[in-house]
């Protein structure tokens, strides 16, 4: 059986070896204007202490992108709150990356039989998180490949990708990379 620690260190490595892999193998046009983020949350997460990410996300430097810190437990609340929503309606997908939003991508998913569905942020009751409302929202029938906001209002749109584990979610987002490369998004 594995101990907490142990299992805590299996989500950083497998965690990090996903970034290494993403770091080397997508197109910086991927990335959100602010960066990307991708999470791992251990099993039976309860609260944002129980997901790794990496610190401050990954940005693009204009020379290539990079981690812009190590991946860590507890970094990153936006993604936390999202796996952690999404694990309510399937706790076997603990992972999630945000990556950059382009109407141009939703052909794309449809190519890659990509399961996905969007929300409205405009629809979102006051009150709750727009974005724990968005992603709930999207997964009531089970948790898709990809979750997107339709509008953004004053923040950047939102795309998630979702997958059992941090390796599954860098293979879509690798997919998706080389095929947007000839796509003006």
């Amino acid at each position: 059986m594995t101990t907490p620690a142990q299992q805590r260190a299996e989500v950083l490595e497998r965690l990090g070896r996903a970034v290494e892999t993403l770091l080397s193998s997508v197109d910086a046009r991927i990335l959100p204007e602010h960066g990307a983020q991708i999470g791992y949350a251990i099993t039976g997460a309860r609260d944002t202490h129980d997901v790794a990410a990496i610190t401050g996300g990954i940005v693009n430097t204009g020379n290539g992108i990079r981690a812009h810190g190590p991946c860590a437990f507890g970094v990153d609340e936006t993604i936390a709150r999202i796996i952690l929503t999404a694990m309510k309606f399937d706790p076997v997908v603990r992972c999630a990356a945000t990556i950059r939003f382009s109407k141009k991508m939703i052909p794309v998913f449809d190519d890659l039989f990509f399961d996905h569905r969007a929300f409205s942020r405009r629809a979102a009751p006051a009150g709750l998180s727009t974005m724990d409302w968005g992603v709930a929202s999207c997964c009531r029938d089970g948790v898709p490949d990809v979750i997107y906001s339709l509008d953004s209002g004053t923040e950047e749109p939102f795309t998630g990708m979702f997958g059992a584990d941090p390796i599954d979610v860098t293979n879509n987002i690798i997919m998706l990379s080389n095929r947007i490369i000839h796509i003006e998004l």
